[in-house]
């Protein structure tokens, strides 16, 4: 009889790419963000000293991409064409690789690949990796990343 370690799940569809997402960039999202994670840099916080740095507004911290660019994972997670069991999913790694910085009043759109699944059968884990690019409105890239999750099989 075939146990699930045995068996690795059916598969998803690598390359597939998701709707693209909009995010509207906001002062306020950006100074909670930038408090939440400890940012005292005034140009998180400040639209003045912002301005006087050389920007149209205030600055997201880099890591801001966890807001515009994550809420575009979802798509992928929850897309019953990859399988994912929520209930066994634990977050695996998260890399970015930044352009230029986002200000306030940018709206940036993120598109989602599934880039990669790899299932081990030895421990019965399978790998998702999906890719993101968040582009502003003028085309010019401002993150790329790459978000690892992994699902623990059937015990």
């Amino acid at each position: 009889m075939a146990t699930s370690a045995d068996t690795a799940p059916p598969a998803p569809p690598i390359g597939k790419a998701y709707p693209p997402l909009v995010y509207a960039v906001g002062r306020e999202k950006i100074r909670e963000f930038a408090r939440a994670t400890g940012e005292t840099n005034p140009v998180h916080l400040d639209v003045a000293a912002a301005r006087a740095a050389g920007n149209a507004d205030l600055v997201a911290p880099p890591m801001f991409a966890v807001v515009y660019a994550g809420e575009a994972l979802g798509a992928g997670l929850f897309d019953p064409e990859t399988g994912i069991d929520m209930d066994r999913l634990v977050h695996g790694a998260q890399a970015f690789t930044w352009g230029r910085p986002v200000v306030a009043g940018e709206e940036i759109t993120t598109v989602l690949s599934l880039d990669e699944v790899r299932h081990v059968a030895s421990v019965d884990l399978t790998h998702y990796v999906f890719g993101s690019r968040s582009t502003a409105e003028d085309g010019t890239v401002v993150s790329t990343g790459r978000w690892s999750n992994i699902v623990r099989g059937a015990a």
